[in-house]
């Protein structure tokens, strides 16, 4: 029981969680949140080599031994099912795998490639379903969990974005097929963010971006924070009797 005026801290968190995409930004956030509650991470990158490095030494120096940067191309097969043996390997155990990569750009119809295609539907939606597949052992093992990053498009639809939507409303059909096949062991859920953070290179204007505010019913943006909390929530000991459920983090935009 709470007294009035005292503030209930987050519950701890145990064990391992491999965050993939997790040297920066929102992924970058998920990380530090995950490790604030007492998880030990792995934080996958691709071409974010050194960034990913410097965070694991900055968690390495608030908790000795409690992060580790791997590399993999998630869209080469054989790269995934090393990437979940060496994230298992290092504490012999993994608790938790947050499905964070993505790409994400334009491709409007008349001009989508076969390469942009492989790309999009690759890192959203293969590359999490084989990865997934690869850590379910582990998971089940430690009664663990699975949280899919997919986003407000995957239900709205967005012009110009043909593959990705598509993507992202697969990412949302397996996770809530996985949440049924990996029961009652593994909890599989997922985040649909939106208006979180502008674009890394600052390239939308201010009258674009008033419009996009005008859009959110919260009139802001919701920052990587919100995801990484979410995410948190899920994997956590509140949310043990949830599981297939999409958590939509979008400021309310969905609604209109």
């Amino acid at each position: 029981m709470n007294l009035p005026g005292e503030v209930r801290s987050a519950p701890a968190l145990e064990g391992t969680a491999l965050v993939t995409g997790g040297a920066r930004r929102v992924g970058a956030a998920i990380v530090r949140t995950l490790h604030q509650a007492g998880m030990n991470l792995v934080i996958h990158y691709r071409a974010s080599g050194a960034d990913a490095r410097a965070l694991a030494a900055e968690l390495n120096l608030l908790r000795p031994d409690s992060a580790l940067s791997l590399g993999a191309n998630l869209l080469k097969a054989d790269q995934l099912a090393l990437l979940a043996a060496q994230a298992q390997q290092h504490w012999g155990r993994l608790d938790a795998l947050v499905n964070n990569a993505s790409t994400y750009y334009e491709t409007p119809l008349g001009s989508i490639s076969e390469s942009a295609f492989d790309d999009l539907i690759g890192t959203n939606l293969k590359a999490p379903l084989f990865l997934s597949q690869a850590c379910a052992p582990a998971l089940r093992q430690a009664r663990g969990a699975i949280v899919n990053v997919s986003d407000l498009y995957a239900r709205k639809p967005l012009p110009r974005r043909a593959p990705y939507c598509a993507a992202k409303a697969g990412l949302e059909a397996i996770t809530r097929v996985l949440a049924l096949e990996l029961a009652p062991q593994v909890r599989v859920n997922a985040v649909a963010p939106s208006g979180i953070l502008w674009p890394i290179d600052d390239s939308v204007e201010e009258a674009r971006q008033a419009e996009h505010l005008a859009r959110v019913p919260m009139g802001r943006l919701g920052g990587a924070e919100a995801i990484a909390e979410a995410v948190r929530y899920l994997l956590s000991p509140a949310a043990g009797f949830v599981t297939g459920t999409v958590l939509a983090v979008d400021g309310g935009e969905g609604l209109l």
